[in-house]
C-alpha cells in the first residue's frame, strides 16, 4: 500500500497511462504531483501533520510507571568485515536509559524489532540489553520482547510480557518512540488495555517554522530528499488508516 500510494507510486503509474493512452493529461498530472512532493514546503507541512501535537519535554515531569517501553528503530551492518551494527536513530534508546536513570520505573523494556529482509541482524531488544548492561543498567532490569516486524507486533508482546511480571489488572508504562510514529502507537498500546504516558523523541521538525524556512529559496527547489520526506510521511498516514480500521 504504501508503493502504490506514494507520490512515486502515482507517477509511474500516470506514466503507464501515458504510454497506453498518449493523452498529455497524465504527463502534467505527473509533473504536477512530483513537483509537489518534492519542496519543502510539502514535506514540511506533513511531517508537522503526522508529529502533531507532540513536543520535546524534559523527562523529569513524568509520573512513575510500572515500566519503560522502548520500540525499536532499526539497525543496519555497514560495509566491512566488522560485525559492528550501526544505529538509523539513536534518540529513543538514549531516551529509555535516562528516564531509566532518573527513575521513573523499574524496569526497562525493549522490542525485538526485525527485518525480515536482513537476517543477518539480531533482534533490536537483544542489541539493546547488551548495550544497556555496557552503561550499567542491572540485567535484572532489562528484558526484550522476541522477534517483532511491526507495531501491533510490539504491543502484544509488551501486554504478554507485563501480565507475567505484574498482576494488577491496570499496566502503566512510559512509552518512547519517535514524534511522528507516537500517535499510532499509543492507539494500539492502548487498545491492549495498557495507560500509556507517551515521551516523543527523534523530531524531524525544529523549532524554526515555516517562516524561516519561507525566507531560503533552497526551500522551493524540487529534490529527492524531499520527495523521500514527503513519501515517508505519506507511509504514516497509510499507518494510521490502516490500523485505525482494523
Amino acid at each position: 500500500m504504501p508503493i502504490l500510494f506514494s507520490p512515486l507510486g502515482i507517477v509511474i503509474f500516470l506514466l503507464i497511462l501515458l504510454f497506453l493512452k498518449k493523452s498529455r493529461k497524465y504527463l502534467f498530472s505527473a509533473l504536477t504531483i512530483l513537483i509537489t512532493f518534492s519542496n519543502g514546503f510539502t514535506a514540511l507541512l506533513l511531517w508537522k501533520f503526522i508529529e502533531y501535537p507532540w513536543k520535546r519535554y524534559d523527562f523529569n515531569y513524568l509520573k512513575n510507571a510500572d515500566a519503560i517501553v522502548v520500540l525499536s528503530s532499526g539497525r543496519h551492518i555497514p560495509p566491512g568485515k566488522s560485525n559492528i551494527i550501526e544505529w538509523n536513530d539513536p534518540d529513543r534508546f538514549f531516551a529509555g536509559i535516562e528516564i531509566y536513570r532518573a527513575g521513573k520505573a523499574k524496569r526497562l523494556m525493549f522490542t525485538g524489532g526485525t527485518n525480515p529482509f536482513l537476517k543477518d541482524v539480531p533482534p533490536e531488544g537483544e542489541i539493546y540489553i547488551s548495550e544497556s548492561i555496557s552503561m550499567g543498567i542491572p540485567a535484572s532490569d532489562l528484558s526484550t520482547t522476541g522477534p517483532v516486524v511491526n507495531t501491533y507486533q510490539e504491543a502484544k508482546a509488551i501486554k504478554q510480557q507485563l501480565d507475567n511480571m505484574l498482576t494488577k489488572n491496570q499496566k502503566k508504562i512510559i512509552l518512547v518512540t519517535s514524534a511522528f510514529h507516537m500517535n499510532r502507537s499509543k492507539q494500539i498500546f492502548e487498545k491492549q488495555g495498557i495507560i500509556v504516558q507517551p515521551y516523543p523523541v527523534d523530531f524531524k521538525t525544529s523549532r524554526r517554522g515555516l517562516k524561516f524556512n519561507l525566507k531560503n529559496p533552497l526551500f522551493w527547489i524540487p529534490s529527492s530528499q524531499n520527495l523521500n520526506r514527503s513519501t515517508s510521511a505519506i507511509r504514516e498516514i497509510i499507518g494510521r488508516i490502516y490500523y485505525y480500521y482494523r
